[in-house]
């Protein structure tokens, strides 16, 4: 099936459940006709007010219909859409490889994603705030909400779901996760929770780098390939890339060590 949408013209443009779009030569007769009309009844206001009038007839612009009111249109609106590579595997651990990554990638973002949101919404408020103490009794109780609402879940995930939570928390933020903890509790309290975590070989210091990390640019593959299906919302990261430079970059790299 077509996925093209016809509109087709209803007898009465005046109808206002309708949609109409009328070509810039039928409404410049109509206009026409208007202006003899005004010029009849105020030939000396419109001789006043309008001084070389110029229409472009060669241009075509679509008019809007809508409830009675016309709207020019000269382009339109679309949605963003990334041209994605096709995938290629050298051999079949690394399709098995990409195929983990992705599971857990999908399994992990929503949460750094929410991280984005909470910390931006917690700076707004603390922004509208002048004193220290309101600001740190604000940031206990932010931070026992967020604990309270995703200890559970966070404890869940395995050491490399960790390992790409910081990451991702890095690209929504801006800010590292030992950063948020800093800012949020200590430093001491950051620097324990960072040596805790290196324990497990996650450091919370860690960045999101895809243009020097091959793992990376593959998370951020996953996440457009994701965000183009609808599988996961998108939200536009803190930090700057061009997605297609990586993908050359790294194509480029992989073609060179064949």
């Amino acid at each position: 099936m077509s996925n093209s949408i016809k509109i087709t013209t209803p007898k009465n443009r005046y109808n206002k459940s309708k949609l109409v779009i009328l070509t810039a030569e039928a409404s410049i007769h109509r206009l026409m006709n208007w202006f003899k009309y005004i010029f009849f009844l105020f030939p000396t206001f419109i001789l006043g007010q309008v001084n070389n009038v110029e229409i472009d007839s060669t241009a075509t612009v679509e008019y809007l219909i809508i409830e009675g009111d016309s709207v020019p249109r000269t382009s339109i609106d679309l949605a963003e859409v990334k041209l994605l590579h096709k995938l290629k595997f050298n051999n079949r651990e690394d399709r098995i490889r990409y195929l983990i990554l992705r599971r857990k990638t999908i399994k992990v973002y929503p949460y750094a994603k929410l991280a984005a949101v909470r910390l931006d919404s917690m700076n707004k408020q603390m922004a509208s705030m002048k004193r220290k103490r309101d600001k740190k009794r604000y940031t206990k109780r932010v931070q026992k909400y967020i604990e309270g609402e995703f200890s559970e879940e966070l404890k869940k995930m395995t050491r490399t779901e960790g390992q790409i939570l910081v990451k991702l928390i890095h690209r929504q933020t801006g800010t590292t996760a030992f950063e948020l903890v800093k800012e949020l509790r200590s430093g001491w309290r950051a620097f324990w929770y960072n040596t805790t975590a290196s324990m497990f070989d996650i450091s919370l210091k860690r960045e999101f780098d895809p243009e020097n990390v091959k793992e990376d640019y593959l998370i951020e593959d996953i996440l457009q390939r994701n965000f183009q299906s609808g599988r996961l919302e998108a939200q536009e990261p803190a930090l700057e890339f061009d997605f297609y430079d990586l993908t050359d970059k790294w194509l480029n790299a992989d073609s060179q060590e064949k």
